[in-house]
């Protein structure tokens, strides 16, 4: 067993220690007090790593090697999810109504576990590291991060994540150069018409039937404007409005999500968001209404960076053997992405998904859970390719 292997075996039992506190214990976006401060309190004990607050509940510890070197990002994400679990484990959510259930929990321990080892390692490390533990990362926490200068002083020069995921066999890892997550937009559409009686529709602009037609209309987007080869998702997870069935609202609220394996920019060559905006205000008004669009919650596609890639690779071979990676692309957004449209960065998908731990639900489901054994692989995977990249002479 070599050095790092045993590392990773010593810091095991406490990384899930501190993973199964978090799991009882989730708290949602820009609200993750308790476990903000179990990581402050966490990153302040060791020693020369110094500790900042960033938009309230963002933590950064930063690491400063002995040795002259570049500046690395380790992320880490702090939030859960609005949702009631219903795994049974004996370390359930004990909050009402909120849970973790995309392995956020699992992502902070790794990451705590990484900055442990690495700062009992300082005297022969080169470099700095920063490590950013993010709130609201379900609603792009990292823009306000980098915002708030995480990223400068000293300017980060490379980033490094990595994503546990149930739909991933355990032992299995991804590294996938180029775009591996999907850029995402959160959009509303709110249609106007006149409300009125049902019997007698003709005095009234109906928005039901107006919305109805937005909600198939616009999949045009995806058949008839799209390279066909190029990979895109265009789904509606809301609609609201009406009261009575005999009353024709004034108002109906659209909410869903476009999401694209390419450049989804507004002065890119497919303009999804301008074409979206366009298509739905084009039908209501033929149907003498309006429609309101708005885009919030906006994030690029997640892109590995080719000389990053291999140094992940490289760790991902070395820590479960070559035959483990194997090819996964995304259509979920990862705001990670943030970081890797500034500087060289990668991501890898750690397989946490195993009939024995019941790991066989999706994400955002009540009954999500991963395997833990995945917590060691991705700790051995971060703790690699940390080592190999600051001892490398790529400073891109």
């Amino acid at each position: 067993m070599d050095q790092i292997k045993q590392l990773v075996a010593q810091a095991t039992p406490a990384m899930i220690e501190m993973r199964r506190d978090l799991h009882r214990h989730p708290e949602l976006g820009y609200q993750e007090h308790r476990t903000a401060a179990l990581v402050e309190q966490s990153l302040a004990a060791l020693d020369g790593v110094a500790v900042t607050r960033v938009t309230g509940t963002g933590v950064v510890g930063v690491l400063t090697g002995s040795l002259p070197g570049p500046v690395l990002l380790l992320r880490a994400d702090l939030d859960a999810l609005p949702i009631e679990e219903e795994t049974g484990l004996p370390f359930a959510s004990e909050v009402k109504g909120v849970m973790h259930a995309c392995g956020h929990d699992g992502h902070t321990a790794i990451l705590v576990a990484a900055a442990k080892i690495l700062a009992e390692k300082r005297s022969n490390l080169p470099g700095t590291i920063k490590f950013i533990f993010e709130p609201n990362e379900e609603e792009v926490g990292a823009l306000a991060m980098i915002e708030a200068g995480v990223m400068e002083n000293p300017k980060v020069t490379a980033a490094a994540s990595l994503h546990l995921w149930a739909q991933l066999p355990l032992g299995r890892i991804s590294v996938e150069e180029g775009v591996t997550w999907a850029g995402m937009d959160h959009f509303t559409i709110k249609v106007r018409g006149r409300g009125g009686h049902t019997g007698s529709p003709h005095t009234a602009i109906d928005p039901i039937l107006v919305a109805a037609h937005i909600v198939t209309g616009l999949q045009v987007l995806q058949s008839r404007e799209l390279d066909p080869f190029l990979s895109s998702s265009l789904v509606f997870g809301r609609i609201t409005g009406g009261r009575a069935a005999n009353i024709i609202p004034s108002e109906v609220e659209l909410e869903g999500t476009i999401r694209y394996l390419f450049d989804g920019r507004d002065d890119g060559p497919y303009k999804p968001r301008i074409r979206l905006r366009q298509i739905a205000q084009d039908l209501a008004r033929t149907y003498r209404a309006e429609a309101e669009v708005d885009f919030y919650c906006s994030q690029p596609p997640m892109s590995n960076n080719p000389r990053m890639t291999a140094l992940g690779r490289a760790a991902a071979a070395a820590t479960t053997g070559p035959e483990s990676l194997q090819k996964f692309l995304n259509m979920g957004g990862e705001d990670f992405s943030e970081f890797s449209a500034r500087v060289p960065a990668v991501m890898a998908m750690i397989g946490a998904g195993s009939q024995k731990a019941g790991a066989v639900y999706p994400h955002h489901n009540s009954k999500f859970a991963i395997d833990e054994e995945a917590l060691s692989i991705g700790l051995e995977w971060l703790l690699r390719t940390t080592l190999s990249y600051l001892n490398s002479s790529y400073l891109e």
